[in-house]
C-alpha cells in the first residue's frame, strides 16, 4: 500500500512531467535517438529524381513502368532506466534529495518514451539488484515504473554498479538505450561499463550535491557515510583539510569523466541545487545535431 505522501508525489510529478514532455523536449527526444533499423513501407511509381537503386524490378517488369520500394525507419526503441538508490542517494542539502531527482528524471524520460511508443524497463539497484521490471510500453507501465522508484526502500545501502551493469547486459538481448542514473560513488565498474557500452547506447546521468564538493566553514562536524554507516569527525575550519577533501572528490570525478570519454559515453551532469531540465535539453539537442 502506497502512502498518501507517495501518491501525492506521483500525481505532482505526472502533472509536471506531462507539461514538460509536451512543450519542451519531446521533439528533441524523437530526433536524439536513431531507430533500430528500417522496415518496408510501400511500393510506388517511380518519380524522376528518385534513387534508381530503389527500383523494384519485379513489380516494374509486371507493370511495364518503373516502381520503387520505400522504407521507413523502424522507430520503436527500448529504454532501460538503471536507478541507483543506494544510501548515498538519500542525501541533499538543497531542495531535493538525489534520489528524488533520480525519480523525476526517470519519470520524464519514461513519459517521453511512451509518447513515442518506445518500451521502458527499470532496474533499481544498490549493492544488489533490488527490483527489475522488463521493458514494456504503455502509460500504466510507466506509472508503475514511477511508483516503484518513489516508493522503493532498498534493502542494502552500498553501491555495486558493475553488478547492475552485468545483469542488464544479460537481460537485454537487443541494442537498447540505457540511462544509468547514479552519483557514481563506486570505483570498480570500468570493465563492466566498457562491455555494456560496446553493445548498447549508454548514457550516464551523474547526480551531485554541492556539499559533496565543498564544505562550509562551520567548525568540527560529525559526518556519517550513508552507505557504510561509518562516522568521522571533520574539522571544516581547517583550510588544508577542506582542500584535501575537495581534491579527493575531484580526482574521482575526473577519473570517471576520462572513463566515460574513453568509452564514448555521453554524460548528463545534474546538481541538486539547479534545475535538471536545462542539462536534459542540452543533451537531447546535442544528440539531435549529431544524428543529422
Amino acid at each position: 500500500m502506497l502512502s498518501k505522501e507517495i501518491l501525492k508525489k506521483i500525481k505532482g510529478i505526472q502533472l509536471k512531467i506531462s507539461h514538460m514532455s509536451n512543450e519542451v523536449i519531446s521533439g528533441s527526444y524523437i530526433s536524439a535517438f536513431k531507430g533500430v533499423g528500417i522496415e518496408f513501407n510501400e511500393v510506388r511509381e517511380y518519380i524522376p529524381g528518385d534513387d534508381v537503386r530503389a527500383i523494384d524490378w519485379n513489380v516494374t517488369a509486371r507493370a511495364g513502368t518503373p516502381f520503387i520500394k520505400r522504407y521507413v525507419e523502424e522507430r520503436e526503441l527500448t529504454i532501460m532506466l538503471m536507478v541507483d538508490l543506494s544510501g548515498s542517494q538519500h542525501f541533499g542539502t538543497t531542495d531535493n534529495l538525489k534520489s528524488e531527482l533520480a525519480a523525476e528524471i526517470s519519470a520524464l524520460i519514461a513519459f517521453l518514451a511512451i509518447k513515442n511508443n518506445d518500451k521502458v524497463g527499470l532496474l533499481i539497484f544498490s549493492d544488489t539488484c533490488e527490483k527489475y521490471l522488463p521493458p514494456q510500453n504503455g502509460r500504466l507501465h510507466v506509472l508503475r515504473v514511477i511508483r516503484e522508484i518513489l516508493g522503493f526502500e532498498a534493502s542494502h545501502t552500498g553501491t555495486d554498479i558493475a553488478g547492475a551493469l552485468s545483469m542488464v547486459n544479460k537481460v537485454l538481448k537487443h541494442r537498447s538505450i540505457i540511462f544509468l542514473i547514479s552519483d557514481f560513488r563506486d570505483n570498480t565498474f570500468e570493465k563492466s561499463i566498457k562491455s555494456v557500452a560496446s553493445r548498447h547506447d549508454l548514457v550516464a546521468v551523474n547526480i551531485t550535491d554541492p556539499r559533496e564538493l565543498d564544505f562550509p566553514e562551520v567548525g568540527v562536524v560529525e559526518l556519517e557515510d550513508n552507505e557504510t554507516g561509518e562516522k568521522v569527525l571533520f574539522d571544516t575550519s581547517s583550510k588544508s583539510t577542506r582542500n584535501e577533501f575537495h581534491h579527493s572528490v575531484m580526482d574521482r570525478i575526473n577519473q570517471n569523466a576520462q572513463m566515460f570519454k574513453a568509452n564514448k559515453i555521453d554524460v548528463i551532469e545534474i546538481a541538486t541545487d539547479k534545475s535538471y531540465l536545462e542539462p536534459l535539453q542540452k543533451f537531447f539537442i546535442k544528440r539531435q545535431h549529431r544524428n543529422h
